[in-house]
């Protein structure tokens, strides 16, 4: 798991009056939840650009004034009309308290169904993973090399020693879909 630095400064004045002052001065406003208490504490819009926009999952070191905290991403909130970034809620993790993430999904290998005509379909791009700081990982890497035509990967057919997936156990992750063309070869081999 990769860690991203962030910098922020505390925020006194919480409502949306001073929000919305925050906003227009190119700052997001943010939360830290789940420790003693909550912070609430502002960041550079630019400095978010990095963290948001990006398919890999980090852990976040966020520096608010003496303080340092290690966080997750729990939820960004979006202008409708804008895109821009409104507000960010980040999640306190400690070390020896495990920490329920959703990590994406990648495939690798060339599947046996897709050699003999089928297609390869990516299901479920991210799976919640339950795990200690330390154990996440940065993806989870699925070998698709014997999946043959028709066949698919479900969770329960994954299992880690280091982290469990929360996903329900008959949630298809990847499978290899027929094809037209497949189904006519088949029709004429009988």
């Amino acid at each position: 798991m990769q860690i991203f630095e962030l910098k922020g400064e505390l925020r006194s004045d919480l409502g949306k009056k001073a929000t919305n002052a925050l906003r227009a001065e190119g700052k997001v406003p943010c939360v830290l939840y789940g420790g003693q208490e909550n912070v609430h504490f502002a960041v550079a819009e630019k400095d978010l650009q990095k963290l948001l926009y990006t398919p890999i999952v980090y852990i976040v070191k966020v520096n608010v004034g003496d303080q340092c905290y290690e966080a997750v991403m729990r939820e960004i909130q979006f202008h409708p009309v804008t895109d821009r970034v409104l507000h960010i809620d980040f999640y306190q993790i400690f070390k020896n308290k495990p920490v329920v993430m959703e990590i994406p999904v990648k495939l690798q290998g060339f599947a046996e169904g897709v050699q003999a005509g089928g297609k390869l379909s990516l299901v479920v791009r991210k799976l919640k993973v339950k795990a200690l700081p330390a154990n996440l990982p940065g993806e989870l890497v699925l070998d698709v090399t014997s999946l043959g035509l028709g066949k698919s990967i479900k969770v329960k057919d994954l299992s880690y020693d280091d982290f469990e997936i929360v996903n329900a156990r008959e949630v298809v992750v990847a499978q290899i879909k027929l094809t037209r063309a497949a189904r006519a070869a088949a029709q004429e081999g009988k």
